[in-house]
């Protein structure tokens, strides 16, 4: 099974992201949980096209991405797994835990170096909340992100199975905590005790600096509640509290494809980054 999963890695990736994407779009359009400032055709057509530019950027780059690397690693006896003895299902399960670990890491620090929040504000500055704005990432941001897998894939000797699991698990929940889907109270409330659910996330895409600088997780949801970043709740609630960064409004730059690709350029870096915070 597992040789199976590795021989049609890309395949398998590309249908359940496109499966995936296509569920969330149609649920989030049926029980939607906030209303839309902008047309879909408006802000899709520039979320969907950095995701265009950003696959073909990493296949030009790395064109056999995190599992290349893996594979790589055990060839070359790379890492804890490859040298020490471990059963292979322990080495998968802490695999994925701890590269989802260091993807939350990797969160916080492009919120607390102004440098690496100028790229990840890209993502932020989305005037709505969808299932495309957990797509939307500068070209930068992802090149980083992928430099920093490569490097936890190799110290770890992460098996190639763990490596697609993690990836897909990552692009999937990734879709479904930004998804504009309304889940019932009770259900959320649970479902947050294994996986970062939309409500959960959506409080770190609020306009409010500390709440912007809260729910770090894209995956498990463990490591906010471990280290303190944790929050339950918006001030205003999820109906009212505002979506974005307070120094970027206008559509044409927040939500175009060429404002987009410039924003990390332009402007000043302001209280959103973690170490230049004003909280009350």
């Amino acid at each position: 099974m597992s040789e199976w999963v590795m021989n049609h890695e890309a395949t398998l990736r590309l249908g359940f992201f496109l499966g995936i994407l296509l569920l969330l779009a149609l649920s989030e359009a049926w029980w939607p949980r906030r209303g839309r400032s902008l047309s879909r055709l408006q802000r899709w057509t520039s979320n969907l096209g950095i995701v265009v530019i950003n696959t073909v950027l990493l296949r030009l780059l790395f064109p056999a991405a995190a599992v290349g690397m893996a594979l790589f690693a055990q060839s070359a006896g790379w890492g804890i797994f490859n040298t020490f003895e471990f059963p292979y299902w322990v080495a998968v399960l802490v695999s994925v835990i701890v590269l989802d670990f260091m993807i939350w890491l990797q969160h916080v620090m492009v919120h607390a170096v102004p440098a690496l929040w100028r790229l990840h504000r890209v993502h932020h500055a989305d005037l709505d909340f969808d299932v495309t704005t957990g797509l939307r990432f500068h070209p930068l941001e992802i090149i980083l992100s992928m430099i920093i897998k490569f490097g936890v894939i190799a110290v770890l000797g992460a098996p190639v199975l763990a490596v697609i699991i993690f990836e897909i698990a990552l692009n999937a929940t990734s879709m479904f905590n930004h998804s504009n889907l309304r889940l019932p109270i009770g259900l959320d409330r649970w479902l947050r005790l294994i996986v970062v659910t939309p409500d959960m996330h959506r409080v770190h895409h609020s306009v409010e600096d500390d709440e912007t600088n809260s729910n770090f997780g894209f995956n498990l949801p463990w490591w906010d509640r471990l280290f303190g970043t944790y929050r339950a709740q918006p001030r205003q609630g999820h109906d009212g509290m505002t979506i974005g960064i307070s120094t970027f409004r206008d559509p044409r730059q927040c939500d175009g494809l060429k404002g987009m690709l410039l924003m990390p350029f332009v402007g000043k870096v302001t209280d959103y980054a973690i170490n230049r915070r004003r909280w009350e």
